[in-house]
């Protein structure tokens, strides 16, 4: 989490620092697709520790610009998640729908922030070569925030993001525990039509 914050804070500093932003026209909305690396935990409150669990995701984005600073950004995104307990592997993959509030600064800088929506899709335990469907122990539906700032070339419509995501709901149908997500993702994505300004 520090590294996070220290990155956060490094785009933060080069964003104010930066000179000059383009005309971008009220409404103007681009389509784009991103894809990256996960690192994601369960938090449970009952001091349970588990370790973080790599996987990825991938899907598709919309920018609509409201002025010159300010932007909404829905995305929605395949995401492999879950926890490690030991030799045990829990697999949780989600279908994310995050709307992220965006501040732009100068030359593509940004800082983001909003509600995520997660549809749980499938939830696996993989111990050794024993594969255990355990959906049923998990609810449908995440509801989660998220937070993070990223970057993107304007005459290129390249980009990269970092975002923290935290877990607001129990994922867990036990009554005994409260589980929630957390995690940190670092992705690249690609805004078409970002250096035209099309409006549709």
């Amino acid at each position: 989490m520090k590294y996070l914050i220290g990155l956060l804070t490094a785009i933060l500093i080069a964003g104010a620092a930066s000179g000059q932003h383009g005309n971008v026209p009220a409404g103007n909305v681009c389509l784009g697709i991103k894809g990256g690396v996960n690192i994601y935990n369960v938090h449970n409150d009952n001091d349970t520790d588990y370790d973080s669990k790599s996987g990825f995701h991938f899907g598709l984005l919309g920018h609509i610009h409201f002025d010159n600073q300010f932007a909404i950004q829905p995305e929605i995104l395949y995401s492999a998640q879950g926890t490690e307990d030991g030799d045990t592997k829990y697999k949780l993959d989600y279908v994310n729908v995050p709307v992220l509030f965006q501040y732009m600064f100068d030359n593509g800088f940004r800082i983001q922030a909003g509600p995520q929506l997660g549809f749980l899709i499938s939830a696996k335990s993989k111990n050794n070569n024993t594969t255990i469907n355990i959906r049923n122990n998990y609810e449908p539906i995440d509801l989660g925030a998220s937070i993070g700032a990223s970057y993107v070339v304007p005459s290129t419509g390249f980009g990269f993001d970092a975002r923290y995501n935290i877990g607001l709901s129990n994922i867990n149908k036990s009554d005994n525990v409260k589980s929630t997500n957390r995690g940190v993702q670092f992705g690249v994505f690609y805004i078409f039509g970002h250096n035209s300004r099309i409006v549709f």
